[in-house]
């Protein structure tokens, strides 16, 4: 593999906390005659997102005007995590959230919050060359021959930001896999991103799944170097919408704007130097950075993906991350209409 270089589109970091009060989110008037939503409807959207360039689609419709044109004011406020965001879309603090998944939000759905999987974001590449997040172990264990598959790491502890039951914590399930293991073969340590290095270079973690410009960073520094990376087609984040946005009238217009967002991404990973500002502009990175940095791949009508989501539920109950074992159908969680009409 050779070395990436770059801001991952994983994580680039939080730009703020969560709004410290929010109301009620404004989901829009119809200005038109009749019932139901329709190009006249208009107002604003109040979407969660955790800053991060994996949610491109999202920085670039702003930016181009797709949600103006559409009629629509979106009011953007920062989570930590997805986690964070949960409580308030169901209580219609929010209308969107744009974040990763985690075993809290299937717990969260057997508990009877409502909401709604409506779309997908950054999806693997899979490229082990150039790819947005890589299992990354210490130098010392590769160069000794302690290591030299994944299957070798069985027993061993791994840093994983936000621990086993996060979206990284499913990354690091998928690329475990592929050897098979699970997350129960493997000790995980919930350790940021940051601290990984730290961690690697004092032995306290043997392994870590950190993003760019991290793993760069320990590579070049000679502490770790990549063994996997999660295979073509994974994603652990998406597009979550409230019970009630779900019936607003700017529901469609909303994803319809997002998804042109997406279909300005170019499929190959690079981008035009107009994207890469937006980015830059949008999350405090320089583009020149943005530009060397391993992307991920977005499908143009930004469609929910229901076996990524079986898929994580499985991991996450054997992991014992999951409250509960009898599995919820996520096909009564998962809405591809929004998908479908931004295709039509």
């Amino acid at each position: 593999m050779r070395r990436r270089t770059l801001l991952s589109f994983a994580s680039v970091g939080v730009l703020g906390g969560a709004l410290a009060a929010c109301g009620p989110a404004v989901t829009g008037k119809d200005t038109g005659s009749g019932s139901g939503g329709g190009s006249s409807s208009s107002g604003t959207v109040r979407v969660g997102h955790v800053p991060s360039s994996l949610f491109a689609p999202l920085y670039v419709a702003d930016a181009m005007g797709y949600f103006e044109d559409a009629g629509i004011t979106i009011e953007l406020t920062p989570l930590k995590s997805g986690q964070d965001g949960i409580p308030m879309l169901s209580n219609d603090q929010l209308d969107v959230m744009i974040a990763g998944f985690s075993a809290g939000m299937f717990n969260a759905l057997d508990q009877g919050l409502a909401f709604k999987i409506v779309g997908s974001m950054g999806i693997s590449p899979g490229d082990p060359e150039n790819s947005p997040t890589a299992l990354e172990v210490s130098q010392k264990l590769l160069d000794d021959g302690s290591v030299s598959s994944i299957a070798d790491l069985k027993g061993r502890k791994i840093g994983v930001a936000g621990g086993p039951g996060a979206t990284g914590g499913y990354l690091l399930a998928a690329m475990l896999e592929e050897e098979g293991l699970t997350l129960n073969d493997v000790e995980v340590s919930n350790l940021s991103t940051p601290d990984q290095e730290p961690a690697l270079t004092n032995g306290s973690v043997e392994a870590a799944t950190p993003s760019a410009p991290f793993s760069t960073a320990m590579e070049e520094a000679g502490v770790a170097s990549p063994l996997a990376v999660p295979k073509k087609g994974t994603t652990g984040t998406g597009v979550l919408y409230s019970e009630t946005f779900v019936g607003a009238d700017l529901a469609q217009d909303f994803f319809s704007a997002l998804a042109k967002g997406s279909q300005e991404l170019s499929a190959d990973g690079a981008q035009t130097d107009e994207v890469y500002q937006i980015l830059a502009d949008t999350l405090g990175q320089e583009s020149d950075v943005l530009k060397s940095a391993p992307m991920y791949s977005y499908l143009p009508d930004l469609a929910p993906q229901p076996d990524q989501l079986e898929a994580m539920q499985t991991v996450w109950i054997d992991a014992e991350q999951i409250t509960y074992t009898e599995p919820i159908d996520v096909t009564t969680v998962v809405d591809a209409s929004f998908a479908e009409g931004a295709s039509a």
